[in-house]
């Protein structure tokens, strides 16, 4: 292909606020450097069954202003190539005939994926680079470095859990609060941190492998705590990939969910947060403690949001880096901006050599930063079981023994992190 060929610009995955605004800066920068750009529409879905009719050319009038809104302009596919080698070298074989030589791919760790299969099947034919996208925040970058669509989403969610935190003080009720995260909990944290909810779960804490039976008591044992204190009320936030955690005993009742293109069990399909409903009130209703719960995912109505500011810079300065890197011979990497600096992240550098895939970025509940949201939680700690008066005072509440109280629950503070102690530099 001839350095004059065409850039192509694909979306794949979920959504994720900030989309239009890749779309518009790539598009924008390559125009001006005469190149001329296709919109590839509903993400692979098409290409790959060989149909090129699904394709809409891009100019600086056409995009100029989308990166205002949420959604994609090109709308957006979970459609897979990757998993029938016809269908990638069909994709490849529809770009050749539409005279695409460079492709801009949007999107998460399964559409990088693709995009790293096309530049390996093209053999140099066909350059490849990505954008990631996802408001999980789980790709493969520094933990200083936020995916795009994530800041976005948690205002959002922030929003909605305040929102809920004055509700629930109002009713003299408890919220399970479930936001996405597939396989991290970067986004359940960080709207139960900024919020100031009652606690957040996250599946990092648990390592491996968690029981049902845990998370239950550590959701009944905050709300015992609580109600010893005076408060009937409270949020508690819960990362929907605590589900993938989940031995499958606990999951059998779950053996016929869907799943997605990739293989994904949908965690958004499992009512997660009516299943810890139900087996709280279970686990307190032996305690003899009647409580209020409600339940709310949040995901959906945050995806296709409009953009806060900080994304809609971030975003535009990844489409611009984009569009130059392989306008200017880039490929086969993942697009980055690390502190202020764009930086070009080779696919090779990305990729888990164990699974073929992208690998995923976890919360470090190493860092201070989770240290101290856990400091501010209000769950079952060391020190409840340390101070006598406390003790007997949740005891009481639960209508048990100090020791049986014990018995009951002092095992969900085994793994709790000690306060964080900071460095004080020495007097100048």
């Amino acid at each position: 292909m001839s350095e004059s060929s065409k850039l192509a610009i694909v979306v794949g995955g979920g959504p994720a606020p900030g989309i239009n605004s890749v779309i518009g800066a790539a598009t924008i920068r390559a125009c001006l450097s005469n190149v001329e750009v296709l919109g590839i529409q509903d993400g692979f879905r098409w290409l790959m069954e060989g149909d090129t009719s699904h394709v809409t050319p891009l100019t600086i009038a056409d995009t100029s202003r989308i990166h205002f809104r949420g959604g994609s302009h090109l709308g957006i596919a979970r459609a897979n190539p990757t998993k029938n080698p016809e269908h990638l070298a069909r994709t490849l074989e529809s770009l050749e005939r539409l005279g695409v030589g460079k492709i801009i791919s949007i999107g998460g760790d399964d559409t990088c994926f693709t995009a790293h299969r096309l530049a390996e099947l093209s053999r140099g034919k066909l350059r490849v680079v990505h954008v990631p996208k996802t408001i999980d925040n789980d790709l493969d970058l520094p933990q200083d470095t936020y995916t795009f669509g994530f800041q976005t989403a948690r205002h959002i969610g922030v929003e909605i859990v305040k929102n809920l935190m004055v509700d629930a003080k109002t009713t003299s009720r408890w919220y399970f609060v479930v936001a996405m995260g597939r396989k991290a909990g970067h986004l359940a944290l960080g709207i139960g941190k900024a919020a100031g909810a009652t606690l957040t779960l996250i599946p990092e804490e648990f390592g491996k492998e968690v029981r049902l039976a845990t998370v239950v008591d550590i959701l009944a044992g905050a709300i015992v705590k609580r109600l010893a204190h005076g408060r009937t009320d409270g949020v508690a936030v819960l990362a929907e990939g605590i589900v993938e955690h989940l031995p499958e005993s606990d999951l059998a009742s779950l053996a016929n969910v869907e799943r997605d293109e990739h293989d994904h069990v949908r965690l958004a399909e499992i009512n997660f947060g009516d299943i810890l409903k139900v087996e709280v009130q279970k686990r307190l209703a032996v305690l003899k403690i009647k409580t209020t719960i409600a339940t709310k995912n949040i995901g959906y109505e945050v995806r296709c949001a409009d953009p806060i500011p900080f994304d809609m810079e971030y975003t535009r300065d990844l489409g611009y880096c984009a569009a130059r890197y392989v306008i200017e011979g880039g490929h086969s990497a993942l697009i980055s901006i690390q502190r202020g600096l764009f930086k070009p992240i080779p696919f090779a550098d990305i990729m888990d050599p164990q699974t073929g895939r992208m690998k995923v970025r976890m919360v470090d509940i190493e860092s201070d930063r989770y240290k101290i949201a856990r400091t501010y939680m209000l769950r079952l700690k060391p020190e409840d079981f340390d101070d006598a008066h406390e003790l007997a005072r949740l005891a009481t509440t639960a209508g048990l023994t100090p020791e049986a109280f014990r018995d009951a629950f002092g095992a969900l503070v085994a793994t709790e992190p000690r306060p964080v102690s900071m460095h004080v530099p020495a007097a100048v």
